[in-house]
């Protein structure tokens, strides 16, 4: 990771929750805005606005569920990294020119 966690701990210290995990808990919804977020941003911040009992045993799994790493987690907030990674891209073809 060419991103240390120090590196990224103090970046996410100026970023605002992204998203929100509510009432209705770890949906499918909240898991793809999560990779939506990561694919994008790469670093994000997420925010346990219920669930707050559960929010030690939900942070790993988020990191776990999204292939992030879990950055940190402070009160009602977590960080999660994921690195840029690019698409594998497959070799074209060639065609034969056509001679005019």
């Amino acid at each position: 990771m060419k991103n240390s966690l120090k590196e990224l701990k103090a970046r996410a210290q100026l970023l605002k929750p992204s998203v929100f995990v509510g009432k209705a808990g770890l949906t499918d919804a909240v898991l793809a805005a999560l990779d939506q977020m990561l694919t994008r941003h790469h670093l994000i911040k997420l925010r346990f606005d219920k669930l707050k009992e559960e929010k030690k045993t939900l942070a790993p799994l988020i990191a776990e569920r999204t292939n992030s790493l879990l950055v940190q987690r402070v009160g009602n907030t977590a960080v999660y990294y994921r690195d840029f990674k690019a698409p594998e891209i497959e070799p074209r073809a060639e065609v034969p020119s056509e001679k005019r």
